[in-house]
């Protein structure tokens, strides 16, 4: 299946659209629900993902498979191996056995849990048999997925002992973890971070919560690629905070110099993004290792916009959904780029008008498809298996129909 997108009336007057609750901050809160029963959540995630995790938490014995969710392999992982009377085999699809979790299982180990690789060392499935974990000392590898950490974090207040973390090595998507710690704070769990060490203490007393999750901040990101590419769009995003627990929120500025303005309504919790008047710079760089989850988005909107751009910071991507710098690579090629990638960047060059009438892989990759289906108000494309949204925004496409632009199944 493909979907194919078009410019049609647009843009539209008065556009509103209400973003589902934050896939990263919703994931968290199950867990620590699952741990500290008294948690109340408001405004869940509709994702894939998250529907993944919550029926997971319900098993015990037996095999779960979570598919593509790469957030509800580390997380569970932890947290299985942290509950006494599990016994089980965590696994997903063939992608996610190729996605590593060996600094994890180690960390873990070294705390006292029982966790077997079934089939290659280092990765999924795993055999978990959960146990009460009375260590309370490890030190993990802080560049290679901050999920791992957070995963870690999570299960630290049902520790006996609580748990002293110690960060190796340079620490990637460090607002994430931030999150993690801001969401252990909201109900009432006492954790510090100083230098390289984080302290989570134990839960003594009972814990009484009810959160409100804010909208999703990469979720909008689509929105404001679609802005900066349009000449004179406008759109209302709803609810948002101006100060928010998602790194992503760095939207605001990023986009800023893209020639999107953003205006908060702190009554409403609304944002209204618009096109801003000026020229924009020749070129973008920027360091994206705090928010890698915004690098194709950005890369495309530049690609759309003219402008050269080098993104780096972005070792974490390759261990993603698929190898997202080689997909970005292959993709933007094939509508009129000069793209060049390593390890941890790319760099994004336009060398003549972009080809309209291409079809983009999407690699079973939910960002590929919203990242690139902006460039619709530009040139007509299709999306292949425009499905993969719903991992992470399943009405995405009715989203983006409210703006004008023509969504067609064939």
């Amino acid at each position: 299946m493909k979907l194919e997108l078009a410019r049609g009336n647009f843009p539209l007057n008065n556009i509103s659209i209400d973003i589902g609750g934050s896939k990263s901050e919703s994931n968290r809160l199950l867990i620590l629900q699952s741990q500290l029963a008294n948690i109340g959540i408001k405004n869940l995630s509709q994702s894939d993902d998250t529907k993944v995790l919550q029926e997971a938490l319900k098993v015990s014995r037996g095999i779960i498979d979570i598919g593509h969710a790469g957030t509800a392999m580390r997380f569970l992982t932890a947290y299985f191996s942290a509950q006494p009377n599990i016994d089980l085999i965590l696994m997903g699809s063939q992608r996610m056995h190729n996605r590593p979790i060996g600094v994890l299982v180690d960390a873990l180990r070294k705390l006292g849990a029982n966790i077997s690789y079934l089939k290659t060392e280092g990765y999924p499935p795993l055999k978990i048999i959960g146990n009460t974990l009375v260590k309370d000392t490890v030190s993990i590898n802080a560049g290679v997925s901050s999920q791992y950490i957070s995963a870690l974090l999570l299960i630290a207040p049902s520790l006996p002992n609580g748990l002293k973390l110690s960060l190796d090595g340079k620490i990637t998507s460090l607002p994430y973890i931030e999150m993690t710690l801001s969401l252990l704070k909201q109900t009432g769990i006492s954790s510090s971070f100083n230098g390289r060490q984080i302290t989570i203490s134990p839960v003594k007393n009972k814990v009484s919560a009810t959160l409100q999750i804010e909208s999703d901040w990469s979720s909008a990101s689509y929105f404001y690629s679609l802005v900066a590419l349009s000449n004179n769009c406008k759109i209302t995003l709803s609810s948002f905070n101006k100060t928010s627990v998602q790194g992503d929120a760095a939207l605001v500025q990023i986009y800023e110099a893209l020639g999107v303005e953003t205006t908060f309504n702190t009554v409403k919790k609304t944002i209204t993004i618009s096109k801003k008047k000026g020229e924009l710079a020749d070129t973008l760089m920027l360091d994206l290792s705090n928010t890698p989850d915004l690098a194709q988005t950005i890369a495309v909107t530049c690609f759309g916009l003219g402008i050269t751009c080098r993104l780096w910071g972005l070792q974490t991507l390759k261990i993603k959904e698929t190898d997202r710098l080689f997909a970005l690579k292959n993709e933007l090629e094939k509508m009129g780029a000069s793209v060049k990638i390593d390890d941890e960047s790319i760099y994004v060059e336009r060398l003549r008008a972009i080809k309209g009438n291409m079809q983009i892989e999407t690699y079973q990759d939910h960002r590929m498809a919203m990242a690139f289906a902006p460039l619709a108000i530009i040139v007509n494309l299709s999306i292949a298996n425009p499905e993969v949204v719903s991992k992470s925004y399943p009405k995405f496409w009715q989203d983006l129909s409210k703006t004008g632009i023509n969504c067609v199944e064939k």
